[in-house]
């Protein structure tokens, strides 16, 4: 598919559907397999990054797709490069990496300003890793694969997992509202 013809719109959707799934699918995969409840209330981590049972981490998969529009916005003008060349979700994957987890502007965990500033162990920092790079790399073979073969299937797989996505954290906001209450 030529990046000619294609919509802002169509290359957002497909931006925060991919984002969204993979971001669903690599936060619950981290979030049992690194045991992020207890790693959150860490004392290096707790300060930090709110609780797991709060209502805003159970928002947080729905609330991608704000992040989904930024992406979409910042490599909106860069898509030829990654869509129409080959690798190109090896371009993109890079890009993602240097700019969105190694080099961000603020001294957030796992970033080189992270490493070098902040207070949290080391440890703590790459950890993350483990649910980022993996989650980064399926986001940009997704885009770039759902350009390569644009087919109906992959809008209506997309349509109902983001459906599932924002109902399932939808729910678990009511949970979590319902559980500080008692």
């Amino acid at each position: 598919m030529e990046t000619k013809n294609l919509t802002f719109g169509t290359f957002f959707w497909r931006i925060s559907a991919s984002h969204m799934v993979t971001y669903f699918i690599a936060g619950l995969f981290a979030y049992n397999l690194l045991h992020y409840k207890g790693l959150f209330e860490t004392d290096a981590l707790s300060c930090y990054m709110k609780p797991t049972d709060s209502p805003w981490i159970a928002a947080g998969p729905a609330l991608q797709i704000i992040r989904g529009l930024i992406f979409s916005l910042a490599l909106w003008p860069f898509r030829n490069i990654f869509l129409e060349n080959k690798k190109g979700w090896l371009k993109l994957w890079l890009l993602i990496i240097g700019l969105s987890i190694l080099s961000t502007t603020s001294a957030c965990p796992g970033s080189v300003e992270g490493m070098f500033y902040s207070l949290v162990p080391f440890k703590n920092q790459i950890i993350g890793y483990l649910e980022v790079v993996p989650q980064t790399c399926l986001f940009a073979l997704l885009v770039v694969l759902w350009y390569h073969y644009p087919k109906k299937l992959w809008t209506i797989l997309s349509i109902v997992f983001v459906a599932l996505i924002i109902l399932m954290s939808t729910m678990g906001v009511f949970a979590a509202n319902l559980n500080q209450g008692l």
